[in-house]
């Protein structure tokens, strides 16, 4: 059904998978099972797509990377692999102090994970970013510089978006937070490949992600995690907890509250971002909020979604004065 010749048009005219026929010049473009009419431009991360006779034809600039850590331990790499690891302690979310050359890094981010509710789930309580010889300290919806004797001089400059505080440094470090428990840390083109942590390392690959502090992959997301513990005396984690099986009379609300992100108000989407490792996290987080703040968990992995819905270019509305 791709804009081809055949019996069905006319000799020189294409089939354009829409019950049409038209000369090649006018053959449409599918994406994300939509079709775009020659000449159409869709934006794909950082770069312009131009539908031309058919065929998608785009930019290739190389674009910033996302990590986004969220709720009660969802991570998403910077190479998109999504996964849930729940530690109290602090933990390593990204550096450039990696391999053999640790000393030569500029930049770590780690983030401070506490139980939230009484499952046993952790969320992200506090983040600290090491830029230079100054360090951040974002808690309590607000962040405070401390300067340290050690390090270069790393220009930084913050502003208020919305919800979020966003620090941008002058070394291609962006974090954004919504002051409570989600984080979205962007890194310039420049670290591909030479950062690590919880976040991956960032070389367009996700099957090699879970690297440990000494360079090993694994395959088991716990030993992974717990190697980017900040301090030995943390324990390590165990086992995964799984909050619907602990708290089942939350089961049901949650999955009902949940259900908006697989409903008509996110179709738009549902192509473009796969809901259910979001809808699967949001459940997660709402069995798991029993000690207030359970609305909280809940609008944090919505938002979440709707996140990744408006970098796929799929603007959707959610929030109502019922919702979040």
């Amino acid at each position: 059904t791709e804009c081809v010749s055949g019996c069905v048009c006319p000799e020189g005219l294409f089939d354009d998978g829409r019950g049409g026929c038209v000369e090649e010049d006018d053959c449409p473009c599918a994406h994300n099972n939509q079709l775009y009419s020659s000449g159409q431009k869709i934006k794909v991360d950082c770069n312009t797509c131009t539908c031309q006779k058919g065929i998608w034809s785009c930019t290739d600039h190389v674009c910033y990377g996302t990590c986004t850590i969220y709720g009660s331990g969802h991570y998403i790499t910077f190479d998109g692999k999504f996964y849930d690891f729940d530690g109290n302690c602090e933990y390593v979310a990204t550096q450039d102090f990696c391999g053999e050359k640790k000393s030569s890094g500029s930049f770590s981010i780690i983030t401070e994970n506490v139980p939230c509710g009484t499952t046993g789930v952790t969320c992200s309580k506090a983040i600290k970013m090491f830029l230079g010889k100054t360090e951040l300290k974002l808690e309590n919806k607000e962040y405070k510089e401390i300067q340290r004797d050690v390090g270069d001089d790393v220009l930084y400059w913050n502003r208020t978006v919305g919800l979020y505080l966003v620090i941008e440094a002058s070394n291609g470090v962006m974090l954004i937070w919504d002051k409570k428990t989600t984080v979205f840390i962007k890194l310039s083109p420049d670290y591909k490949g030479k950062v690590c942590g919880l976040c991956g390392n960032f070389d367009d690959k996700s099957n090699n992600d879970f690297t440990t502090r000494s360079g090993l992959l694994e395959t088991n997301i716990l030993k992974f995690g717990n190697s980017w513990k900040q301090s030995p005396t943390c324990p390590d984690v165990k086992q995964e907890i799984k909050p619907c099986d602990l708290k089942p009379h939350r089961k049901s609300w949650a999955e009902k509250e949940c259900s908006i992100i697989q409903s008509e108000v996110f179709k738009i989407c549902h192509s473009k971002v796969d809901p259910v490792p979001f809808y699967e996290a949001c459940v997660h987080d709402a069995c798991s909020c029993d000690s207030g703040g359970d609305c909280e968990c809940f609008c944090s992995a919505v938002a979440a979604y709707a996140q990744e819905c408006t970098k796929a270019e799929a603007c959707v509305f959610w929030r109502t004065p019922d919702i979040c």
